[in-house]
Formats: structure tokens, sequence, C-alpha cells
């Protein structure tokens, strides 16, 4: 895998396989019939032309690409210390909005803020692709600028008329995994999720949904409830992405004008990158997956974003949401010893 490649993307899917593009990339409206494109969208869904279709496409899986790829040196980066009184402030206008009716949840974004001693592209890269399931391994890099990362959390996957989907929602340290199986707030916070997405789906078929579950990641653990639909009426992935994204997992709820617009700004005023969140897919000869863009880091030439959000709902304390955006970054961190 050439990681100097002025452009390329990738994608770890459901069956632990990664395909890898190879630019120059073309971007279009529509992905191609029977080919491979590739879903790179802002959280807001402004690109118009999202499918990006690559020269070359090659195929692995996360054991073969960190064989072959050990070699490469993990960054070495400062990361600035990161002030608690902007996202402080936006958590109480979030309460407030909470108490006033606006919302029953939603999700502000910190990003702490770092430099690399020399090009990060590389080892972040190398960190995040040989991550195995239940992780997705996602990627895209535009000469020297890029993010990458790995997800826990599938958004969709569409086969046929078969839909797979999953709520992730709850956090705690996996020494807590006793106390967080019976945490009511952490609860609450899934079931909102899973909740909302099944009633999104209710006109579509009939919803398969599981019990929820604990998925444990090595340094922390979320509440999981798979939910899975024979389509009685055809869709394509437009109208999918449209229809599920953002997910209460990382978008308000209820999703109105409104409290989306609301949502937006708080990720602008605390320096939210614009993919974050947002669907990132795969079409792949008529099957596609799409994960939700979290877990990952973004870099300009030298200079380092590491997002993560926190579900903020009446029973939420600042010191504990600040708490778990901590222990999400640092299980980021992690992906690149």
């Amino acid at each position: 895998m050439d990681y100097f490649s002025d452009s390329m993307a990738w994608l770890g899917k459901p069956d632990g396989s990664v395909v890898i593009g190879y630019g120059p990339f073309e971007s279009s409206v529509e992905p191609p019939a029977g080919g491979v494109a590739f879903h790179v969208q802002d959280f807001a869904l402004q690109d118009p032309e999202p499918w990006k279709i690559p020269s070359r496409v090659e195929r692995s899986t996360p054991a073969e690409l960190g064989a072959m790829n050990r070699a490469t040196r993990p960054p070495e980066w400062v990361w600035d210390p990161l002030d608690a009184a902007p996202f402080s402030v936006v958590f109480q206008e979030v309460m407030s909005s909470i108490h006033s009716g606006i919302f029953e949840k939603t999700v502000p974004v910190v990003t702490e803020r770092g430099t690399s001693a020399e090009a990060p592209g590389p080892g972040i890269i190398e960190g995040m692709i040989r991550q195995p399931s239940p992780l997705h391994s996602y990627g895209w890099v535009r000469g020297s600028s890029g993010f990458a990362g790995a997800t826990p959390e599938l958004l969709f996957s569409l086969n046929g008329d078969r839909l797979e989907t999953m709520a992730l929602a709850g956090t705690a340290r996996s020494e807590d995994r006793h106390v967080f199986a019976a945490d009511e707030k952490e609860i609450r916070e899934h079931e909102y999720v899973a909740q909302t997405l099944a009633s999104k789906l209710l006109d579509l078929g009939k919803i398969q949904r599981r019990s929820r579950e604990i998925l444990d990641l090595g340094s922390i653990v979320h509440f999981l409830t798979t939910i899975s639909l024979d389509l009685e009426i055809p869709q394509t992935p437009a109208k999918l992405l449209r229809r599920l994204h953002p997910t209460p997992a990382l978008g308000p709820l209820p999703r109105t004008v409104e409290t989306l617009a609301l949502l937006l700004d708080w990720r602008e005023r605390l320096g939210c990158p614009a993919e974050f969140g947002a669907p990132f897919g795969l079409w792949d000869h008529d099957r596609f997956d799409a994960i939700v863009a979290i877990r990952g880091i973004w870099w300009e030439h030298r200079q380092l974003m590491l997002p993560a959000g926190c579900g903020i709902i009446e029973a939420s304390r600042l010191v504990n949401e600040w708490r778990e955006l901590r222990l999400k970054r640092e299980s980021v961190k992690n992906f690149i010893l």
C-alpha cells in the first residue's frame, strides 16, 4: 500500500476485508452501476458530488496490511492543553435547550489540537488501517491533508434488499463494565438511539431487533443493539443516507431543521472538522457499506485535530461528559502506538 499516494481512500468492510482506492478520483452524483466508489461527505451532507470513483483498487485484510507496514514509525506529536471553558458554555446552552423542550438529546463535539514533528499521515494511516473487527478502518487522503480512523459504528449495510444497521451509544471504561451494565443514564441514552433508529425504518419492512449487549473495544465499552430487515420497497444508498443520518448517536433528537442548525453551530464554535460524524461509505459492485466517521484523527500538513463527541441528555453532568470525551480521545491515540 502506498501511504504517500497523492490521493487515496479505504474502508474496512463488515466481512473483515479492506478495500483501498487510489486517485485521481472522479467525483460523481451517483455511484457507478457495477464498479467501486467511495462516499465522502461532510456532516451536513453539502457535497453535491459525494461519490469518489478511484482510478485503481486494491483488496487486503488488516492483518496483511499490518504485517507489511509495521516499519512505519508512530508520529511524534505534541498535544495542546485543552480548555474546558468553551465546552462548558455549550453544555449549559444544550441543557437550557433540553429544559425548554427543544431537545431530548444532542451531541456536541470537542476537538483536541496538536502538532506533529513530521508529516503525520503515514503513521496515522498505518495505525488505523491495521485495526481488526469489530472496528472499521476508514480514511481519505488528499495530498498533505486527510483523515483516518477506526470506528465501531456501522451506519448501515445494504446488500440487495437486506438492510443491517446498529444503535451504538453509551460509553464507559472497560474496567467499569459491570457498573456500566446497570447505569440508568447510559441505558436511557442508548434507548433513545435504538428506538429512534427503529422508528425511522418501520415503514420499510419488518424489523428484527436484537437485545442490547455490551461491545468491548479493549479500553472502552459501548452499548450495542443490532437491527436488520428485508426491505419491502427498494431503497438507494442516497435515500437511506438522508433517512438515517445523523442518528441520535451523533445528532439531535428530535431531528428538525432547528435542532440540526443548533448542533451545527455548536460544532463550528468548538472547532469540529466538517467530516467528523459524517457517513463514509463504499459502493462495491452493488453492495453499499456506510460507517460513521468517528474515532479518527484529521491532519493538515503537520497540524492535527482529534475530535470526540458526547451524548447529552437531561441526566448528563458536565464533569462526567468531559471525562467521557477524554476517554474517547485517548482510545484513538492508542490506535497509533
